[in-house]
């Protein structure tokens, strides 16, 4: 399903804006899918869900000089929203679909008023005149939005949380996972590019949940000194090897019994093999470092080749 429990269709209308990995402006998101690929059987082997039916509509947004909601120069403006539009928690705490003419992913807006990447907010009247403002979650410009409406069972990233996120690049995603954890909880953002970096760091100075760590992924070592265990690692980093940084940093870091998520690029890993094989590997290489798979899903149709593979640490 696309959106939340219900499904249906709907979707974004987006402008470009900037972002972590890039992606076109405007779409409407679809989805859902059946399952089949991974195998495993029996107990602790790996649930699988295949590709999506569905995929990109309507006209990009490449062309012109920006959304609606945003002109030149200015910051992006919030979508109405009052009492045409109706907040509904997703299964995933912390998460939540706004429906009004259109279903949108959104996340509670941890520093209302600010968008960070030219996302579109919608504000919502509350009780007694309040007014509650959500930010508008876009799966071609986050994997992990991606693996939420594609589907994954958990996230792991709930209230409360503390996620060490391997990849942050400047921090769309980041942000976004901000809110998810909230005032209680906090992400450790790991980014090896100085320029994204320095993205990262203006993000975290109003999302005081967010502690920015520049540095390379493969030498968690270098910044033991920042953190304690976490709850959940999230790893977004594109590299061969990407199996043994997410194991190196969860020996460091990951509580016994704590889970990682990954978004797997396939010829990122290996381009000469089909993607099924790459996931596979990936998988075996997991299992082999102390982890239990327990779900792998594919990403189509927000992004290609690409899977989300969730997993227990289990250590010993």
């Amino acid at each position: 399903m696309a959106y939340g429990e219900g499904g249906g269709r709907g979707g974004f209308r987006g402008g470009r804006g900037g972002g972590d990995r890039g992606g076109r402006g405007g779409f409407r998101g679809g989805g859902g899918g059946g399952r089949g690929g991974f195998g495993g059987g029996g107990r602790g082997g790996v649930q699988s869900r295949g590709g999506g039916r569905g995929g990109p509509r309507g006209r990009g947004g490449d062309r012109g000089r920006g959304g609606r909601g945003g002109g030149r120069g200015g910051k992006p403006g919030g979508a109405r929203g009052g009492s045409n539009v109706i907040i509904e928690p997703h299964k995933h705490a912390g998460i939540f679909i706004a429906k009004g003419k259109e279903q949108l992913l959104v996340t509670k807006n941890l520093v209302p008023g600010e968008s960070v990447y030219g996302e579109k907010r919608i504000s919502v009247d509350g009780p007694e005149g309040t007014k509650t403002e959500y930010r508008v979650w876009n799966p071609f410009r986050s994997k992990l939005a991606a693996g939420v409406l594609g589907g994954i069972e958990d996230i792991f990233i709930a209230p409360g949380k503390k996620v060490l996120y391997l990849g942050a690049a400047s921090g769309t995603s980041v942000s976004h996972v901000a809110d998810i954890v909230g005032p209680e909880g906090t992400v450790y953002a790991v980014e090896f590019s100085p320029r994204s970096g320095r993205d990262l760091i203006n993000m975290a100075k109003k999302r005081t949940n967010v502690i920015p760590i520049v540095e390379d992924a493969r030498f968690p070592h270098k910044y033991r000194m920042l953190l304690a265990s976490v709850d959940v690692i999230f790893a977004d980093v594109a590299q061969p090897d990407q199996a043994r940084i997410v194991a190196h940093n969860a020996h460091s870091f990951l509580k016994v019994g704590g889970h990682v998520v990954i978004s797997i690029k396939a010829n990122c890993i290996d381009s000469t093999a089909p993607a099924e094989v790459v996931f596979s590997r990936e998988v075996q290489a997991l299992r082999a470092e102390k982890f239990k798979p327990l779900e792998q899903i594919t990403l189509e149709p927000y992004e290609r080749d690409h899977a989300m593979v969730t997993a227990q640490y289990v250590r010993y």
